[in-house]
């Protein structure tokens, strides 16, 4: 088992643990500014009465996405995470 396979399961677990579904739950990621991948992100997230923020960074090469949405379970959350990675450069807090 490589350390992604590692980090899901471990977030599943905990997930599971703490969290009464559904629920709402706040995904952050950091890309670079780019319309393009800011995009990629926004469709993860179409249809799902997500309430997307955006933020610059300070030199303007990154933007920081914030996610808030009703997940109906734990795996669903880990799905959003596996599909966000196809993002090049993205990063998942």
């Amino acid at each position: 088992m490589d350390k992604r396979e590692q980090f899901y399961k471990k977030l599943n677990k905990k997930l599971k643990k703490d969290t009464v579904f559904p629920a709402k739950y706040l995904f952050k990621f950091i890309i670079p500014a780019s319309q393009e991948k800011i995009k990629q992100v926004e469709d993860i997230f179409d249809f799902t009465g997500a309430v997307i923020t955006k933020k610059s960074s300070k030199t303007g090469k990154y933007i920081s996405i914030s996610v808030l949405v009703v997940m109906k379970k734990a795996e669903d959350i880990i799905l959003k995470y596996m599909e966000a990675e196809k993002v090049e450069g993205i990063i998942s807090l």
